[in-house]
C-alpha cells in the first residue's frame, strides 16, 4: 500500500517525474517572462521605460513568483517577487536602480536555466 509522503520525507518518484515533465513544459514560458524582465530592466538603466513595458515587467515577474517555489525555487520565487514591488504601480523605478534590476534579473535566469530536480 503506497503512503503519503511524510513532512519532510522525499517525494514519491512518480511525483519527481510529473513535476520535471511540467518545468520542461513550462520553461519556455518562464523564459519568456525572463526576457520581458530583462527587457525592462534594460529601459530603466536607460531611464526609458515606459507605462506599458513596466505593466508587463510587473505581470512577468508577478507569475514567476506564483510558480517558481512549486518547482522548489524559493530563491527564484523571492527574487520575481522582489522585481513585482519594483515594477509595481507604486514604484517607478529610476535609472539609479537599473543596474540592481538587471542583476536581480540574471540571477533569476540562472537560477531558472540552472533548476535540477530538487524533489
Amino acid at each position: 500500500m503506497d503512503r503519503p509522503n511524510q513532512p519532510g520525507a522525499p517525494p514519491q518518484p512518480k511525483l519527481t517525474e510529473a513535476l520535471d515533465g511540467l518545468w520542461a513544459r513550462f520553461l519556455p514560458e518562464m523564459k519568456q517572462r525572463i526576457a520581458v524582465l530583462e527587457s525592462a530592466a534594460s529601459a530603466v538603466t536607460q531611464e526609458n521605460l515606459n507605462a506599458s513595458d513596466r505593466e508587463a515587467a510587473h505581470a512577468a515577474a508577478h507569475k514567476l513568483a506564483g510558480v517558481l517555489g512549486t518547482f522548489g525555487l524559493k530563491r527564484g520565487s523571492d527574487l520575481a517577487h522582489e522585481l513585482e514591488i519594483s515594477f509595481s504601480p507604486q514604484s517607478a523605478p529610476d535609472g539609479n536602480s537599473g543596474n540592481d534590476l538587471e542583476q536581480t534579473v540574471a540571477e533569476l535566469r540562472s537560477l531558472i536555466e540552472n533548476r535540477k530536480s530538487t524533489f
